[in-house]
Parts: C-alpha cells; structure tokens; sequence
C-alpha cells in the first residue's frame, strides 16, 4: 500500500515553491497525499530560519507529534529548509526520533534518505552546502492549478545584518533566460494563467551574467507569452531596483500594477545599521517614480520593528512614513536575534516588551493607512482572478493585488476572470456590490477543473495536505 504524506511549511515564498518539488519528489516515488483526518505515514516540515518564531514554531509542531511517534514508530518525520540547513545536528539532539534532516539544497533526495532511514534504522542527515541543480528540474504538486512560482535564481548577494538566509541559500546563482521561458511556456500550456517569479533578490537577476537590465528584458520576454495573464515577482531590494524595470512594467501589459519593495525602517540611522545600502530618500523616489508611471498602482512591503539601537524617534519615524506611502499592506515583524547575524551581537538590544508594544502601535497604524487604500477603489471596478468558491461567496485577487470578497455566479470556478464592483472596504479586504460582470471562463478554470475531476477520481486532495490535518495522538 502506498504511503501517505502531509507537509507542513514554515517560511517564505521560497519555501512554499520548495514544498511543491518536495510533494512532486515523494509523488513520483510512489507516497500519496494524507486524506483529511487520516494518519499520514509521513510528515514534513519545511523550515525557515530568519525569525526565532520559526524555530519556536517547528520544536512546538515535533513535540506535538512526539506521542503519535511513540504509538506509531513506523510514522516518518522529516526536516528539510532553512532551519535544517543552519541546525543539522542539533535538531536530533532536541528530537532523537525525527528520521530525516535535508538542506535547501537537496530537496529532491528526500524519498531515497527516507527508505535509507527505513531500512538501516536511523536517522538520515544530508546537508549539501552548494545547489547542484534548480528546483524547477524536479517534479511539482503544485498548490493551485492556474497560478504558479517560477524561480528564477537562488540565493543572496547582500550582507544584510539580520538576517541569516545567504549563509544557508548561498551566492546568488541566476537561470538562463531560455530556461525560465521554457517552464513558463509549459506552465501556461498546462493551464497556468497567473505567473509568481520568485528569487531572494528577484530583480538582482543577471549578476551572475553581468547584464544590469535582464530583469527588466525577463519581463518583457514573459509578456510575450501568448495566454499568460498575469506576471508577478518578488522581492526585489531597493538597491537594484532600476528605471528600466519600471518601464518594463508599465508598458508589459500582463504585469500586474503591484509591487512589493521591503522597506525594513523609515530611519536612515537604522537603513545604515541594517546594512541595506540605501536611505529613506532612495526609496521615496523609487516608489514615486513607480507611481507616476503606473497611477493605480499599489505598494506592499516588509518591516522589522525593535532593531538593535532604535528609538522611539526612529520608530516614530517608520511610522510617519509608512503614512506618508501609503502602502497597502505592509507585513510587520519583530526583530528576532539570530545566532550568526552581525545584529545577534550589537549593543542596545530592544527589551523584548518594547518590541512588542511598537509592533501593535505599527501594526494598528498599518491597519489604518490600508483601510484608507482600500476606501479609495469604492464604487471602482476591479479586474479579479478568482481563487475560491464557495457556495454563494467567492473570493480573488485584482490587479493590484487588493484580496476581493463577492457573490458567486453559479458555474464561476478558481482560475476565471471577471469585474467586481466594489461597495465597501476593510484593511485586509474589498467587497464586492452584487454580481461580478464580465466573468470570463479562463484555461486556467478548465485546469482547476480538470484537476478536481481527476482527483475526486482517484481519491486524492487537490493540493498539498498540512499538519493541521492530522489528529494529534
């Protein structure tokens, strides 16, 4: 009988792609997806290292399943990501009965480490401190059948002081264009609608050739790609962020008018201790130039608030800006020190209740400027791909990449396109005012369709099945 699997991933974008080589590896080895409730045979988690809540958070997850292991020795628990890549030996030191420890760098050998473990009785560790091939050469179950990453290069360039992923990513190393291509060509062919390029600095793309302006060429060249509807990408950094790809994105149709640019502080004092190698100036005219070129576009970032040596004046200022830009969404963190890091050993450490007392202040100011955003497409229509039915609600994204509540028409599937009226506004989300309009059956909703049919008929779920599935003891 096949073996089951469930994976449970803790981390960035990056990791989600990396799940959906793992689920494709164990697919092709013979193991099958977990059904809901069931016990699975298998259970991986794919780890991130950048917050100490990620750690907090996987240790949590194994000693939950530690009972469940004890009834069940022949259940197999893996460890791949980030965290393993960076822990190696000390996670078996905390939990002996995990089976499998994998790095970033060979997700695609889980299935032979796995029957390794099975047959010699012990614990598998393979930790690879180079990439040997891209993800995008493995198989994939991926998450949605009309919206996908492509990746187009791994690891990191900068020596940002918090943060630890270029030790364990490595370099970074760039696809051929060709490549890239290539898999957005098949992903299309399959059905795909919605494109994600993903990198850790997704618009240093070309270092590794010595072309400043391939970023922006990658663009275009997706553009051109007969059914794709939708071209994303993140993160790009501020340091490489070029007038070229501007205009790449405001003359490519099919990019979408939405950008994610990490802010990390509205204090050059903090920037400079951070080592991001630009200033608050620097990134207003980055976002202003991306405005005049693309009026109704939106911006979403990231912030680190309680760096080591902030003030309250430095607080307050990352506060004034985040007001000032008038971002949509901006997704808010607590310094959290990592062993390694630059800022693990810097003088004036935040105290911890601080830290925590500035994240709901940004956090309920961030609240505020979105709700403001999202008031300013009131009684708009919004392009939406639709990403959920059910029953009489539906759900999706625009453009702009603003989350879209609204009624349902019978027959609307995942995948398809339609027009929403918008009646009202939330910080997190739009609602739609009766009935979309224009609603557009897409290939994307034939693939959604199809993979449905064929999974109802051989009993699988559609997606990739997660921890909180599965009953605890």
């Amino acid at each position: 009988m096949a073996r089951t699997y469930v994976i449970q991933t803790l981390g960035c974008q990056m990791n989600v792609h990396d799940s959906e080589r793992i689920a494709g590896s164990l697919d092709a080895a013979g193991y099958i997806p977990a059904q809901d409730g069931a016990q699975p045979d298998l259970v991986v988690f794919n780890t991130c290292a950048v917050r100490e809540n990620a750690d907090n958070k996987l240790y949590g997850h194994l000693s939950f399943l530690a009972p469940t292991k004890k009834s069940r020795p022949d259940m197999q628990i893996a460890i791949g990501g980030c965290l393993a890549q960076k822990d190696q030996g000390t996670i078996l030191k905390k939990a002996p009965y995990v089976d499998v420890v994998f790095g970033t760098h060979n997700v695609g050998s889980l299935p032979t480490l796995l029957e390794r473990a099975r047959v010699e009785q012990s614990a598998q560790i393979e930790i690879k401190e180079a990439l040997e091939h891209f993800p995008s050469t493995l198989p994939s179950r991926r998450h949605s059948a009309f919206s996908a990453w492509v990746s187009i290069s791994v690891g990191c360039n900068n020596t940002c002081t918090f943060c630890i992923v270029p030790a364990l990513r490595g370099r970074e190393k760039d696809r051929a264009q060709d490549d890239i291509l290539k898999e957005v060509r098949a992903l299309v062919a399959e059905g795909v609608n919605e494109i994600t390029l993903l990198g850790q600095n997704v618009n240093a793309y070309g270092v590794d050739f010595g072309d400043r302006t391939a970023f922006a060429k990658l663009l275009r060249e997706c553009g051109k790609v007969e059914g794709l509807d939708r071209i994303r990408f993140m993160s790009p950094h501020p340091r490489d962020f070029t007038d070229d790809v501007i205009e790449a994105m405001a003359e490519t149709p099919n990019v979408m008018p939405h950008l994610h640019m990490p802010l990390q502080s509205g204090s050059d004092r903090i920037l400079q201790a951070m080592r991001r190698s630009y200033r608050v100036d620097r990134y207003r005219g980055i976002i202003e130039k991306v405005r005049s070129a693309m009026p109704h576009s939106t911006i979403t970032t990231d912030i680190i608030v309680g760096f080591p040596g902030e003030s309250e004046e430095d607080f307050q200022a990352t506060m004034d800006l985040a007001g000032e830009l008038r971002f949509l969404a901006a997704y808010t963190f607590q310094y959290s020190k990592r062993p390694g890091t630059p800022a693990a050993d810097m003088p004036n450490q935040i105290p911890v209740e601080v830290v925590a007392q500035r994240y709901t202040r940004l956090h309920e100011h961030i609240n505020e400027v979105s709700k403001s955003v999202n008031q300013d497409v009131v009684g708009k229509k919004l392009e939406v791909l639709i990403t959920d039915v059910e029953g009489q609600r539906a759900s999706g994204k625009s453009r702009d990449f603003r989350l879209v509540h609204f009624d349902a028409i019978e027959g609307m599937r995942p995948g398809d396109l339609c027009e929403v009226e918008i009646a009202g506004a939330k910080p997190h989300f739009v609602l739609g005012n009766g009935s979309p309009t224009n609603w557009r059956k897409t290939r994307g909703g034939d693939a959604f369709e199809a993979r449905k049919k064929e999974a109802e008929s051989k009993g699988v779920l559609l997606g990739i099945p997660t921890l909180k599935s599965i009953p605890g003891k």
